[in-house]
């Protein structure tokens, strides 16, 4: 088992920046790849990005590449999503999630512990 928290949400105008965390719990930390999903009201949850165990190894959706960093700190059981340059269709609640295993990094079905999410709007 394993708990997931994030937090870092909120309102910003676009054009501005915001950290995602997600405080994980359960299990040993540096033993899973974590990802960031997204879903936005009337839309399916889409993935954003993926980090490996070790950190040395990240891939990004194509609509968020250059803007959004992920990156982790094993010793601090965390994982973080940088955004920067937000845009209005940034606007969505986001997700962290264990990555459960497989190359499909990118499919939701690939990860089988989720946060509740946080809420991120991005104003125009």
């Amino acid at each position: 088992q394993v708990q997931l928290v994030e937090s870092g949400g909120g309102l910003v105008q676009a054009g501005g920046s915001l950290r995602l965390s997600c405080a994980a719990s359960g299990r040993t930390f540096s033993s899973y790849a974590m990802g960031w999903f997204r879903q936005a009201p009337g839309k399916e949850r889409e993935f954003v990005a993926h980090i490996s165990r070790g950190g040395g190894r990240t891939y990004y959706a194509d609509s968020v590449q250059g803007r959004f960093t992920i990156s982790r700190d094993n010793a601090k059981n965390t994982v973080y999503l940088q955004m920067n340059s937000l845009k209005p269709e940034d606007t969505a609640v986001y997700y962290c999630a264990v990555h459960s295993g497989g190359s499909f990094y990118y499919s939701s079905a690939s990860y089988d512990y989720w946060g509740q999410g946080t809420q991120v709007t991005v104003s125009s």
